[in-house]
């Protein structure tokens, strides 16, 4: 009887070193857990100024599938409980999306040009013609125009997202061709993509982030 009493507590003991090593090593801010943020309006925070919540979202996103805290999670930081939902949401759309690569980054290319969204454009349109995107596509989006060669899912995702934003609303050609081309599910993760990267685009613009050293804004303000 004592023998099993001895190996049951030194069990537990186990499991209770091991779970307050875990707690340890996940509430320890590691080298590679340095956020390196950076804003302007929204002076960039530290590890030390972080509160619990702000700090376990910052573990979220460097242990999720992205490798740094650039971008709008400074200012999502300020709200840290939605910036957490948000960012899981962002993870999603970019990484789980059944939309391929060079469509998902062409919808948030569009986006990114209708806010003027000098960031995010900078940003995703190296992801955009590394995943195969056109160049001549993506010099179009950035000009405010239609590409002039496209391939009929390109078309349909062009035309949606355009009149999406453009209007706030779709015909039902313009629904139909897009569902024909991507099915309901494609069709509503294209305005989660939409509306993700909007987001994103006017926090970035609130607080007039900077691009990084080097780099000239790209686009241009369109006219109404």
């Amino acid at each position: 009887m004592r023998s099993r009493l001895v190996v049951t507590w030194l069990c537990s003991l186990g499991f209770s070193l091991a779970g307050a090593q875990l707690a340890a090593q996940s509430a320890a801010p590691a080298g590679n857990l340095d956020p390196k943020l950076v804003g302007n309006r929204f002076p960039p925070l530290t590890w030390a100024q972080m509160s619990d919540a702000q700090k376990t979202m910052t573990r979220h996103v460097l242990d999720g599938p992205r490798t740094a805290m650039n971008g709008p999670f400074n200012v999502m930081l300020r709200s840290p409980v939605m910036g957490d939902l948000a960012q899981e949401l962002g993870a999603q759309v970019r990484f789980s999306s059944t939309l391929p690569p060079p469509l998902r980054e062409m919808a948030i290319l569009i986006a990114a040009r209708h806010w003027t969204g000098q960031y995010e454009w900078q940003a995703h349109k190296a992801l955009a013609l590394e995943a195969g995107l056109a160049p001549a596509i993506v010099a179009a989006i950035a000009a405010g125009e239609r590409p002039g060669s496209m391939q009929p899912n390109e078309a349909a995702l062009h035309r949606f997202c355009s009149e999406l934003l453009a209007t706030k609303h779709v015909g039902d050609d313009t629904f139909a061709a897009a569902k024909a081309a991507f099915g309901e599910q494609g069709v509503t993760e294209l305005m989660f993509t939409l509306g993700y990267y909007s987001m994103v685009s006017m926090m970035l613009n609130v607080d007039d982030d900077p691009l990084p050293p080097g780099v000239a804004p790209e686009l241009k303000q369109l006219a109404n």
